[in-house]
């Protein structure tokens, strides 16, 4: 594989010489190589909980189900499934298929994956499915699935990384080390990874639809500086990066590139720490009325216009407006200094408030955390910007080793995805451990509704409460964001952002 010609150390230096390189020819046959926001954390399905993460699983690990453009469930590992009865569903696997190490997917293996996500400690999947109460093997490419009651959300969640299949053998002989070096059954399989550097994947042959895929090897290279994997691109180091709002002139303008853009699903917010260990003991962490009054100091379309090119959509709620569960009557507030130092007397300030914003050390999020820096200081408050390494953020984030956390989430099809493990006292995803009792019912009654009118007159009710107690600051919802080589063809543009490689290849 040919040498990223560029680094984040070296960026200033290496930007300048680009300008004297020649047009990158098309790369060796069969090497992919995709540029990263972010360097994905542990590559384990079970544990894992990133987005960049969910990008090299797309083409590692197939599901049970997957997604189409129009969001539609589709059969993958499975080949279909039919309700029994509102609590009894039964799944159907796709014969043939065989794992990484050439163990076979049978019902068995897709018990003891969903066995483990129910009880694997720190398991990030155990909230997305809790509903299912026992899991029975019918016969060996049928499973029935036992709920404890009604589960609107459940086929959703196993389109994602519930629904990802991992060989027994391979995982009960590494434990917790899974992520290392994981086996499942998709169309490439893992070969090695240097953190912070890459993950590489190699071409699977006995994949049930391998001739779909063109690749011999996938190489994802992580770059958090954006202006440096622009320039990768730009030099053809890369076939496929995220791409910057701000990057987005520069791609549609260089003749050799392609840019792909499509409605997001997913929002960037800012958590506060609540309840979250000792460092939830802040005057915005105990007061609602602080939180709402730093809410007030910011103008939304202003950061969204300076930072990210006004591509984005202002929000106060975390499904975009594409969502059936959209409640429209929920708007971001306009930005009111005078309303915002109101709020603070009435909290009882005097002084100014200190906050601690943990953000990644990506560039956008960095200005985007010192727009809202100057933004509430007219307010009164004193914003500290702490730029982390974006894994170490999240686990920061779940020890609640922060104040104020500013994190994206990539957004799922059903609102349940987008709001149960943020926003219930039980969620993995609640950062600042914030726990409202009825909050919680609410969005366990949303889960056992079967309407979309019925669920998102429920979730109308949670936003009612969320807008009170202000424990997540929504900012905006995004677009997904790619820039290719011409000579890449057939990137399906599915809204949860992911890439996947069925169909895509290189053209002459």
């Amino acid at each position: 594989m040919r040498k990223l010609l560029l680094n984040t150390a070296l960026a200033a230096g290496a930007l300048l010489a680009l300008a004297s390189l020649p047009a990158a020819a098309q790369p060796a046959a069969g090497n992919l190589r995709i540029g990263l926001a972010e360097d994905p954390d542990l590559l384990d399905p079970t544990l894992g909980s990133s987005y960049v993460g969910r990008v090299v699983y797309a083409a590692m690990c197939d599901k049970l189900f997957d997604l189409d453009e129009k969001l539609n469930i589709v059969p993958q590992l499975a080949t279909g499934y039919r309700y029994e009865s509102p609590t009894s569903l039964v799944i159907t696997l796709r014969p043939g298929v065989t794992f990484h190490d050439g163990e076979k997917l049978d019902a068995e293996a897709a018990k003891y994956k969903l066995t483990r996500d129910l009880t694997m400690k720190g398991s990030m999947r155990a909230g997305e499915i809790n509903a299912i109460q026992a899991i029975d093997v019918i016969d060996p490419l049928t499973i029935r699935l036992t709920l404890k009651q009604p589960a609107s959300q459940l086929l959703a969640q196993l389109t994602d990384r519930a629904g990802i299949m991992i060989s027994p053998k391979a995982a009960e002989a590494a434990g917790d080390k899974f992520g290392l070096a994981p086996v499942c059954a998709g169309p490439f399989a893992f070969e090695s990874r240097v953190a912070q550097d890459r993950i590489v994947l190699k071409r699977f042959p006995a994949h049930y639809d391998a001739g779909n895929y063109h690749f011999e090897r996938v190489t994802y290279l992580p770059i958090p500086n954006s202006p440096v994997r622009l320039a990768n691109l730009k030099a053809g180091s890369l076939d496929l990066a995220a791409v910057a709002p701000s990057d987005v002139p520069a791609v549609r303008d260089d003749p050799k590139l392609v840019l792909a853009m499509w409605d997001a699903l997913g929002y960037v917010g800012i958590n506060f720490n609540v309840a979250n260990g000792p460092a939830a003991n802040t005057p915005i962490g105990q007061n609602a009325l602080i939180r709402r009054a730093f809410e007030r100091a910011i103008d939304r379309k202003a950061l969204i216009d300076v930072v990210f090119g006004g591509l984005f959509t202002p929000t106060a709620q975390a499904n975009p407006p594409s969502s059936p569960f959209y409640v429209p009557e929920i708007q971001p507030p306009a930005r009111d200094i005078a309303k915002a130092r109101a709020l603070l007397a009435q909290a009882g300030v005097t002084g100014r408030v200190a906050v601690e914003l943990t953000v990644t050390n990506s560039p956008e999020a960095q200005q985007a955390a010192e727009v809202i820096q100057s933004m509430v200081a007219e307010a009164g408050f004193d914003l500290k910007p702490k730029v982390m390494e974006f894994a170490s953020s999240l686990q920061a984030g779940y020890k609640g080793e922060f104040q104020a956390y500013m994190i994206g989430w990539s957004g799922r099809s059903d609102a349940d995805g987008n709001m149960w493990a943020q926003m219930h006292s039980k969620g993995t995803f609640n950062y600042g451990r914030h726990s409202n009792p009825a909050m919680d019912q609410l969005l366990d009654d949303a889960r056992v509704a079967t309407s979309v009118a019925d669920r998102r007159a429920i979730y109308a009710k949670v936003w009612e409460i969320q807008r009170q107690d202000l424990p997540l600051i929504y900012l905006y919802s995004g677009k997904n964001i790619m820039g290719m080589q011409k000579y890449l063809a057939g990137l399906k543009q599915v809204p949860d952002g992911l890439i996947r490689l069925g169909g895509v290849r290189f053209t002459p």
